[in-house]
């Protein structure tokens, strides 16, 4: 609920409700739980509880943001970029419906912003927004939901058992843009699968053809119509972000397994962010073993190689 975040990944954070439950390993040790016991003390966690809504004053920030968008894109050379629901999960089966159509209805309000929406629940997707489509429609709606074209659908994915369930799920879902939350990183996890698109798609976009029927590619020579002109049905992962878990409980990750993700995403060529060692990195021993050691706090802009290794994906959004 910020206008301006220290989160690499984004510009600023935005929070539609408070409240969530624990679904996840990567959820053991959860950084907003804690601030709702030692900041706001507003919330109380887990299944069964209340969901507790922000202020209309709050609501009004993405609006105010959308409107000075055009100064923010002259000064940044690119569109803002908001986090949402960094202390509940947007696709939370115990949040009002109502509140999620009011939500996507203050999406549609700021087509100037880029809403980024990672989830630890991407099974719920496609269901919530069919129920969000008939909450703001006035008659039953017969086309398949889509997500608003400002949105970027993240998972968030900690081992590759969740890579194996929910990147299927991700990809299955109509996203503009679709990316992985890999942080708190617990293990090894193979992607590779999912970064290489398997169906032909027009990479630069449609451009009416020299010389050709009106309505056909100059790039691919597909129709405008074609599929392969959808860049939501590319079954391909468009980010990658990673990071080790910070906290004074925190888990160690291992250097490797982030190494190894940045080496897939090189090889195809897919954006990739190492966003933090989190509390832990990797030390050699005399004898050749394996040890970590603690930061003691975090050290920003210290990653991989000692590099910032920040990418983005390189889609144009209207």
């Amino acid at each position: 609920m910020s206008d301006t975040t220290s989160i690499e990944w984004t510009d600023s954070t935005f929070n539609p409700w408070s409240g969530c439950t624990k679904i996840s390993p990567g959820c053991d040790h959860c950084y907003a739980e804690s601030m709702m016991e030692t900041r706001l003390q507003r919330v109380r966690w887990g299944s069964g509880q209340p969901r507790v809504r922000t202020s209309s004053a709050n609501w009004r920030k993405a609006l105010r943001w959308n409107a000075q968008a055009d100064a923010f894109f002259a000064e940044h050379g690119r569109r803002q970029r908001v986090f949402c629901a960094s202390l509940t999960d947007v696709f939370d089966n115990a949040v009002d419906p109502a509140w999620r159509a009011d939500l996507f209805g203050l999406i549609e309000k700021t087509p100037k912003l880029d809403w980024l929406l990672p989830t630890k629940r991407i099974g719920n997707v496609t269901r919530m927004i069919s129920e969000v489509a008939r909450l703001r429609s006035d008659s039953a709606t017969t086309e398949t939901p889509r997500l608003p074209e400002n949105v970027w659908l993240g998972a968030t994915i900690v081992n590759q058992t969740e890579a194996d369930r929910d990147i299927p799920k991700l990809l299955a879902t109509p996203a503009h843009v679709r990316f992985l939350s890999m942080e708190p990183l617990l293990g090894p996890v193979d992607i590779s699968d999912w970064l290489m698109p398997s169906d032909p798609h027009c990479t630069t976009g449609f451009t009416q053809g020299n010389g050709m029927s009106d309505g056909y590619c100059g790039n691919c020579a597909g129709h405008a119509s074609d599929p392969i002109h959808d860049s939501s049905l590319r079954d391909s992962l468009d980010w990658i972000i990673a990071g080790g878990e910070s906290g004074r409980r925190a888990r160690p990750m291992d250097p490797r397994w982030a190494k190894s993700l940045r080496d897939q995403c090189a090889a195809a060529g897919v954006p990739f962010l190492f966003k933090q060692w989190g509390e832990w990195y990797l030390i050699s021993t005399d004898k050749g073993d394996v040890a970590f050691e603690q930061l003691g706090k975090r050290r920003a802009g210290w990653h991989l190689d000692g590099k910032l290794h920040d990418g983005l994906p390189g889609l144009a959004t209207p």
